[in-house]
């Protein structure tokens, strides 16, 4: 087919809203590669170059020739409304099938089928439904003219960002013909990454591959060890940089602790994580400049697009080179200069740790599974896995996910159930995790040679991403103060003792109930506990420390955390009606420890204390069950309450951590069994494993 290069810039022109626009380098190139169907093409560009002006005008002009519609693979379905737009703008159809809007999946597959839409754009996670894949075979996919792989590198074992549904892929290429429109795009590959690339989507795999350099961005680190010193220079800083940003963070509670903190500075930032019900609305505030910055965990990664970010600041290290240049590299697309600096901390590296360790499961959760399935030869669905093997939920899906994903696959799935087929799982899957976790523990590594870093940061990110370090240029720009004021560091300090976290009532007994406390279903209003509180979440600055020492060095906890008790209690929670009683949780490995915390807080709050509840057995601790069935059934039966020594009044429940809730939950309901009121669990650190 004939490349329409006058069409072309117009539709960029359309697109861009730009009357005057040009195509950037390499970029016309691409999109005559594809239409001229020259092969498959792999296009590594950095974030913001415009690879979807590329699958999008390729797509048009394919359609204007009469070519059949294209279909885009991309896991950012619900970051691409700004892309879409400019497609729309183009006068592409454009429509999407993802988990969002079921009900409209009929008719845009009657549209697909009539050949009234342009491009049709999944999730990955539909080329593993069935269903999806005969009707794509046996409907479009003769008639295709085009397949994108958007975010390539989440198909390679090395990507950092790999996704096990995006192996199908590979399956689907290798039964394309050579001279085949496929389109792969990328902003976060190096040699390992596009050599893995090149072998998964086929021979004769053209590499288009740009500049990595980002001359508007003036890159710092800057080692802050405390949370407390990172929260008083983000505080003074942020307010200083002029325009807008963002700030990215390891976790979701790093997230919204830092949110807290900035806006009780008085700026307006706002929380951004897989967790928020509005990022739409959120990603628009940003884009208007309406708020200052989004604190962000990578939810807020590929696939967003604002041009003039001012700074990317980074709470914690990433543990990865590729993550951070991707994450970094949204600052200052459109602007002359921009800040992009990395805050290190004490618990960067414990972080990232967790991440690797958790990315893939064990032998040990393999095999749990596959038993399981070989010992009932109907099978089990998702949840009647949860209540036979000791594994959280995330990790049963995950290693059904990987398993099914398998070719051929020691898994099978009849209706809702998932049975064990008769084929022995292969060392090549081991070998696959093996190699993830090396790569990740190397580029953990990378990124701490990045930290200590003086000088030449673009140049070392460059030469990890394997690109060509010539001719960096620096901004005009003055680095920001390496250290915060102390009097800020002292009040952030403050704020984070003044921190203390919900514990959410339970209010439904886990599948199967608790047989010998005769509970199950719907947890009764009378029963459930109210709303308490944890002094701290563990690991943080603030009373975390204490509470630490307290339970595993000195057998005892400080009269400092009675005092902050006392505080948190009278002067934040104010729980209602009024507490006229103290009791707490029981514990035969630490028999005096809690109970000796509880009666100091009883005594400083002028309420009586007793202690009415006991352990009834040996049971395994509550941290070694991983998921909320069996660490509600660890609790059947092994509590009981002291005859005639309830009192019936509000009672402050408390235990030194609160893990999943079920002890909590299963106390409270005994309590108020035995006519107690009303039942507020207080904890000194939340482990945090409930959002987990």
């Amino acid at each position: 087919m004939d490349y329409n290069a006058p069409r072309a810039l117009e539709l960029l022109r359309l697109g861009s809203g730009i009357p005057d626009a040009q195509f950037r380098e390499d970029q016309e190139d691409a999109i005559r590669h594809v239409v001229e169907g020259r092969g498959k093409l792999l296009v590594v560009q950095k974030t913001g170059w415009g690879k979807s002006f590329v699958y999008f005008i390729s797509t048009k002009l394919l359609r204007e020739s009469g070519s059949g519609p294209a279909l885009l693979i991309s896991p950012l379905l619900s970051l691409m409304r700004n892309q879409i737009a400019a497609a729309e703008r183009m006068g592409v159809i454009a429509e999407t099938i993802n988990s969002s809007n079921k009900d409209a999946w009929d008719n845009i597959v009657s549209q697909v089928l009539s050949d009234d839409v342009d491009i049709l754009l999944v999730t990955p996670e539909r080329l593993a439904n069935e269903d999806f894949r005969q009707w794509f075979l046996g409907g479009i996919g003769e008639r295709l003219g085009m397949l994108v792989v958007d975010e390539a590198h989440c198909i390679s074992d090395w990507g950092h960002d790999f996704r096990p549904e995006y192996r199908l892929i590979e399956r689907m290429s290798r039964n394309l013909p050579d001279n085949f429109r496929l389109l792969a795009t990328t902003a976060t590959a190096n040699d390992r990454v596009m050599d893995d690339l090149a072998s998964v989507l086929g021979p004769n795999v053209k590499i288009m591959q740009g500049d990595l350099s980002r001359p508007s961005l003036l890159l710092q680190t800057i080692n802050l060890p405390s949370q407390a010193e990172r929260l008083a220079w983000l505080a003074e800083q942020v307010a200083a940089i002029s325009a807008s940003g963002i700030i990215y963070t390891l976790t979701i509670r790093a997230a919204e602790q830092v949110t807290r903190w900035l806006q009780s500075q008085g700026l307006a930032v706002k929380a951004y994580t897989r967790n928020s019900e509005n990022r739409e609305q959120l990603e628009q505030e940003l884009l208007d400049n309406r708020v200052k910055a989004l604190v962000a965990t990578s939810a807020l990664g590929m696939g967003f697009d604002k041009p003039d970010l001012a700074f990317v600041i980074h709470y914690q290290t990433p543990g990865s080179v590729v993550h951070y240049y991707q994450q970094v590299g949204r600052a200052g697309r459109n602007l002359d200069a921009a800040y992009g600096v990395l805050l290190s901390g004490a618990e960067d590296t414990e972080i990232t740790d967790y991440f690797i360790e958790n990315a893939f499961p064990n032998r040990d959760e393999v095999n749990q599974v596959l038993d399981a399935l070989a010992s009932e030869p109907r099978g089990f669905s998702l949840p009647g896995l949860l209540g036979v093997v000791n594994l959280s939920q995330g990790r049963v899906d995950q290693i059904i996910d990987l398993l099914s994903l398998e070719s051929p696959s020691p898994v099978t799935k009849q209706g809702p159930r998932w049975q064990l087929a008769p084929v022995r799982l292969g060392d090549a899957f081991w070998q696959r995790a093996e190699r993830r976790a090396e790569v990740r523990h190397y580029e953990q590594r990378q990124m701490q040679e990045y930290v200590s870093l003086t000088a030449g940061h673009m140049e070392f990110l460059i030469r990890a991403l394997d690109g060509n370090p010539e001719f960096i240029q620096q901004p005009d720009l003055s680095p920001l103060p390496t250290t915060p004021n102390p009097a800020k560091v002292l009040e952030a300090l403050e704020f984070l003792r003044r921190t203390n976290l919900p514990i959410e009532p339970r209010k439904r007994w886990p599948a199967g109930g608790l047989p010998q406390l005769g509970l199950r279903g719907n947890i009764r209003e009378t029963l459930q506990a109210e709303t308490g509180r944890a002094l701290c979440h563990w690991g943080d600055a603030g009373w975390s420390k204490l509470v630490q020492s307290g339970k595993y060095a000195d057998n005892h906890f400080s009269d400092e955390l009675v005092s902050a008790a006392v505080r948190c209690i009278k002067e934040q929670w104010n729980p209602y009606p009024a507490p006229n009683w103290v009791t707490c949780i029981p514990s035969r490995r630490h028999p005096d420890l809690v109970p000796d915390f509880a009666r100091r807080l009883a005594d400083a709050l002028g309420l009586p204390f007793r202690a009415v509840l006991e352990k009834t057995g040996d049971r395994p601790e509550q941290k070694s069950m991983a998921n909320s069935a069996h660490q509600a059934r660890n609790l059947d039966g092994a509590i009981g309450i002291l005859q005639n020594s309830v009192l019936t009044g509000p009672v402050i429940l408390v235990d030194d951590m609160v893990d999943s809730g079920w002890t909590f939950t299963v106390a409270a309901a005994l309590l108020r069994q035995s006519r107690c009121s009303t039942v507020f669990p207080f904890a000194l650190a939340d482990t945090g494993s409930r959002q987990g």
